[in-house]
């Protein structure tokens, strides 16, 4: 069952597209900080930590544009929420749009939600405009 973010889990959606941002932004600063030490990101190109989704920024912004819908949340557990997306995005050295869905686990702290887990599972309409 899904559930309305914005009442149930205050500030989660924004805390994604502040890593979005960070992403367009080349902020690896901001990037780094939504992360929790544990994190950890599974990707069509292999499985990473939060050293390596911060080091994609070292040459600047990975993303160019983007477009985040269709969100789903829920609960998994007392301070933890699972946000689920389709994310359509250019990479800022990519001419051609790419597409994906996102479920995202997120982790309440003192400091506000940080993510704990992100996995990207390739879409087939990867259509931005």
């Amino acid at each position: 069952m899904t559930h309305e973010i914005t009442t149930e889990f205050p500030g989660l959606l924004e805390h994604e597209i502040e890593v979005w941002q960070a992403l367009s932004e080349g902020d690896a600063g901001a990037d780094e900080n939504l992360l929790l030490p544990e994190f950890t990101g599974v990707y069509p190109s292999g499985i990473c930590g939060r050293a390596g989704h911060v080091a994609q920024l070292a040459g600047g912004p990975s993303i160019k544009e983007y477009r985040l819908t269709e969100y789903h949340a829920f609960a998994v557990g007392a301070d933890h929420a699972m946000l689920c997306y389709r994310a359509e995005y250019r990479r800022a050295e990519g001419a051609e749009d790419e597409a994906m869905y996102v479920s995202s686990l997120w982790q309440r702290t003192g400091g506000g939600w940080r993510n704990l887990f992100s996995q990207d599972t390739p879409a087939d309409r990867p259509a931005i405009g």
